[in-house]
């Protein structure tokens, strides 16, 4: 059964008995790394107790089907509960699944890890299927969302931001939840143990190179129609790991943000009182590049680049050709549109 806004928080707060194994999937493997660490924590005294805590991994599982049910209905040395941790899952474990769903454990859990899984995913049809199953999708961070995460993480250090600030950290951070909090442990360390509060300046000195910064310079080609500086940033982003799934739906967000503002714009409010209304609002470093582009992209214009992104993505997810060149394909699409 998939579990989806409150419910998740709420599970791994509280997770749910009737609901022993747990599938964490997505293309965010921080998140899914986080979140199997706050089921863990919720479920045993010490994490770090091997009779307590077992890990395998997803090929293993795969390859011994009795081992994943076996271990999963191992009573914990000392008594208590008793988790089993599959890391580094895909579909090759979806066999070992149904197993383990046909024999639930009664007093353990068994806690998947996987990455990103598509909509046809045999592990996650069987996992989905299933009431005993919680499937707990992990996307990046955007929005409200990725702004209480950047808080919440600096509060804990004492730390406060400005307006500026955290308009600055919503726009570099957020393709993965790991990445996402070290980069903040590294500004709080910028900072130092007095607290205070952390000024644009601040955030611009500590997390100002790097793959957030070439992002920032392809989603502008793209909605400017800048060929050269897409070429040159489809470039780096690539060589720095991002994949074309991740670019993708980076530039889809910076769309939606668009098309927000084009709305306000026919509702009546000029460009500045547009891009303050959105959520986080356009820091004043991007402003000029963003206004721009309203006067580019009407709304029309903009569900259709948005439609196009989404194609792209599926496509990349549902056939066998090279995602990097589908997505770059669509990108100068859009590009193209811009120049007109």
């Amino acid at each position: 059964m998939k579990l989806t806004g409150q419910r998740v928080e709420a599970f791994l707060r509280q997770p749910d008995r009737s609901r022993r194994i747990v599938l964490l999937y997505g293309p965010d493997r921080g998140l899914v790394s986080e979140r199997a660490d706050a089921l863990v924590a919720a479920l045993v005294a010490d994490p770090k107790d091997p009779f307590a805590v077992a890990e395998i991994t997803g090929a293993t599982a795969s390859k011994e089907l009795e081992r994943l049910g076996d271990e999963a209905r191992a009573v914990a040395l000392g008594g208590g509960e008793r988790v089993v941790r599959v890391r580094e899952a895909g579909d090759a474990l979806g066999k070992a699944m149904e197993k383990l769903i046909a024999e639930p454990p009664s007093g353990g859990w068994v806690i998947v890890e996987a990455g990103e899984l598509n909509s046809r995913s045999s592990l996650r049809l069987v996992a989905e299927k299933a009431d005993s199953v919680a499937v707990i999708a992990c996307y990046a961070d955007d929005g409200r969302n990725l702004e209480s995460v950047i808080e919440t993480s600096l509060r804990s250090h004492g730390l406060h931001l400005s307006p500026d600030a955290l308009a600055y950290l919503s726009q570099q951070l957020g393709a993965d939840r790991l990445s996402t909090r070290g980069e903040l442990d590294k500004l709080a360390l910028y900072m130092g143990p007095q607290g205070g509060t952390v000024e644009l300046a601040d955030a611009q000195a500590c997390i100002g190179d790097g793959a957030p910064v070439s992002m920032d310079r392809l989603i502008e080609a793209v909605g400017l129609g800048d060929y050269p500086l897409l070429e040159q940033a489809l470039s780096r982003v690539y060589l720095e790991g991002i994949s074309p799934i991740t670019v993708l739906r980076a530039v889809a967000n910076h769309f939606r943000r668009l098309h927000v503002a084009a709305d306000l714009m026919t509702r009546g409010q000029g460009a500045e009182q547009a891009m303050k209304a959105l959520r986080p609002p356009v820091i004043f470093t991007m402003a000029p590049g963003f206004r721009r582009q309203l006067e580019r992209w009407n709304e029309t214009r903009l569900a259709m680049a948005m439609a196009l992104l989404v194609d792209a993505e599926l496509t990349c997810k549902s056939t066998g050709m090279p995602a990097e060149a589908l997505c770059a394909r669509a990108l100068m699409r859009i590009a193209s549109a811009a120049r007109r």
